[in-house]
This record gives structure tokens, C-alpha cells and sequence, in this order.
């Protein structure tokens, strides 16, 4: 790993402020995926006409970061206790390998698993309101979306060691855009769901594209994704599988008159993810040449939601 990679990883001696260390231990930086599903689903809400209610989509809004950033913080102390965050020196930081607080000494192990356990009854406590006022269908929601995160990492189950990592991803996404639409109208509507497709298979891709530089150390570490079981160059069409169903799911919505025409229009996010597919059949060997593709990956996660909400809440014609 070069000098200007490992420079600006977290150190003890540069986050002194308590309150600084334990936020970019979150890893903020992607929160604002969730930021932009929870906008999402808003907006299907909206869109038929529900009432926009500014308490609930705040508290709703916290919630969702709160779990996220929990999820985040336990995928850490998981990745530390099987040895892959130790192990990879292919990582591209920050993108991937992990927030290095462990290994780096800015907080102890026990330190990060008390921080995740503290946001996550935070999350339930909120979660406790927003349900009371809400209604009992986001009891689920919530549930399956903190089931999901603990499952994807922790022991015994580590679903990402067992290939379904990206399936866990998209539907824990899926969850934010109809926890969002619920907790505005009390009600469960196909719309968020189809809507949150497309989003949420775009968010799986940011997952099986930063597997590419963490594949050695998974492998060492026994997580057997399928990045780490297909070949560099075979697992690259797999992003490029996962791209197609997303664009599948926002087409075959609009042909159902399910979503408005107009929602064709989000197909602009394709652009950059298609570019970022390229590199990575270029460089699937070489994934330290990956950044850029990642960063596109990125932009087109976040640009999808947003220019579908954009859509649904200008659109004159949403079913």
C-alpha cells in the first residue's frame, strides 16, 4: 500500500475530540445513501398526495442514520474479530478495508461494539415514538432492517461470508424508501417498493465493486462472497448483472403504469455506473486502479433516488 493511501487514515493523535472520533467512526461519509432513500421514499408519499408531516420525516431521518451508522460500526468490530481488516493491505481508503479505528488504535474493540450497541437502542428508542405515531407496520420494517444489519456481519450467521451479502444490501435499502413512504402515511402502497428497486440494487453495487481491493483479505478471512469465489475478470459481470436488474425493475415498473413515464428520465444514472462497470472489467486484476470506478458507483447510487423523487413529486401523471 503507497504512502498517499495510508496517510490519510484515522489516527489517535489527530481525532483527540471525543465527539469527532466516535462520529467519523460512523463513517459518515455514506450515510448520505440512506439520506437519499429516506428522500425517496418521502417522495412517493407525497406524490399520491399524503400529508408531509416535518416531525416524522426528521425523526425518521435520524432513525435511518442512526441504524446505518450502527450497521457501519458493527461491520468493524466484525471484520476486526475475523482478522479481514488486519489483513488487507489492498484497500483502497476510505472506500474500503474497513474505518482502520481498530487497527489503528483510535478505539479499542470493546469500545467499538459498546458504540454499536448504544446506537442501535437509540435507534429503537426513537424507533418506539415514531412507531406509536406512525403505526405497527413499521415495527416490521424496523425489525427486518435491524435483523438484516446484524446478520450481514455478526456471527453466526455472517450472510456476506456466505454469498448473500449484496441480497442483504438491496433489501435493507428497499426498507429505508418504504420505512420513509410508511412512516408519512401509515399505510403500506406498492409504489415505495417499486420505486426503491432500482435504488437499492444500485446501493447493492457499491458493496460487490469495494469487495474488488478487500478480496485477498476476505479470502484469507474465510468471507466468501462471490467476488471472492469467481475469478477477478468472471466476478466483474456481476455488477454488470446486478446494473441490468436495476434498470429492469425501473422499466418494467413504468410498463406496468405502476410508475409514471417520466420516471424513465432517472435512467441518467446509468451513465456513470455504466463507466465505472467498464473500469472494472479493465481493471478487476488490479483493483488498486479501482477508485474512480467506485466513486462513479457512488454518484449513480445517489443520483438515482434523487432524480426519481424529483420525478415522482414534479410528474403530474404518478398512478
Amino acid at each position: 500500500m503507497n504512502t498517499a493511501q495510508t496517510s490519510i487514515e484515522p489516527s489517535r493523535e489527530r481525532l483527540a475530540n471525543p465527539f469527532i472520533r466516535y462520529l467519523l467512526a460512523t463513517r459518515p461519509a455514506f450515510l448520505t445513501i440512506t439520506l437519499a432513500g429516506c428522500l425517496l421514499g418521502f417522495a412517493t408519499a407525497v406524490s399520491v398526495g399524503a400529508a408531509f408531516d416535518w416531525a416524522r420525516a426528521l425523526v425518521t431521518l435520524v432513525l435511518a442514520l442512526l441504524a446505518h451508522a450502527g450497521i457501519n460500526v458493527l461491520n468493524d468490530y466484525c471484520d476486526h474479530m475475523n482478522g479481514t481488516d488486519a489483513r488487507n493491505t489492498q484497500r483502497i481508503y476510505p472506500f474500503t478495508g474497513g474505518s482502520r479505528f481498530i487497527q489503528n488504535g483510535v478505539l479499542t474493540p470493546r469500545q467499538v461494539l459498546t458504540f454499536a450497541a448504544a446506537l442501535f437502542v437509540a435507534t429503537i428508542a426513537g424507533g418506539l415514538w415514531l412507531l406509536s405515531v406512525a403505526g405497527g407496520g413499521l415495527f416490521w420494517i424496523g425489525l427486518a432492517g435491524l435483523a438484516i444489519g446484524w446478520a450481514y456481519s455478526a456471527p453466526p450467521l455472517q450472510l456476506n461470508s456466505r454469498g448473500v451479502g449484496e441480497l442483504c444490501v438491496a433489501t435493507g435499502f428497499l426498507l429505508v424508501v418504504a420505512g420513509a413512504d410508511y412512516a408519512q402515511r401509515s399505510a403500506f402502497v406498492p409504489l415505495p417498493w417499486l420505486a426503491g428497486v432500482p435504488y437499492a440494487l444500485l446501493v447493492a453495487n457499491i458493496l460487490y465493486i469495494n469487495q474488488f481491493p478487500d478480496r485477498e483479505a476476505d479470502r484469507a478471512s474465510g468471507k466468501l462472497h462471490w467476488v471472492a469465489r469467481l475469478q477477478p475478470e468472471t466476478a466483474a459481470w456481476g455488477y454488470g448483472l446486478i446494473l441490468l436488474l436495476a434498470a429492469l425493475s425501473l422499466l418494467g415498473g413504468i410498463l406496468l403504469g405502476l410508475l409514471p413515464l417520466a420516471a424513465a428520465g432517472a435512467l441518467v444514472a446509468w451513465i456513470p455506473a455504466l463507466q465505472a462497470w467498464r473500469q472494472l472489467r479493465l481493471f478487476a486484476s488490479t483493483p488498486e486502479r479501482l477508485a474512480p470506478a467506485i466513486k462513479q458507483t457512488l454518484l449513480a447510487a445517489h443520483a438515482l433516488p434523487l432524480l426519481l423523487a424529483a420525478i415522482l413529486l414534479v410528474s403530474g401523471d404518478v398512478p
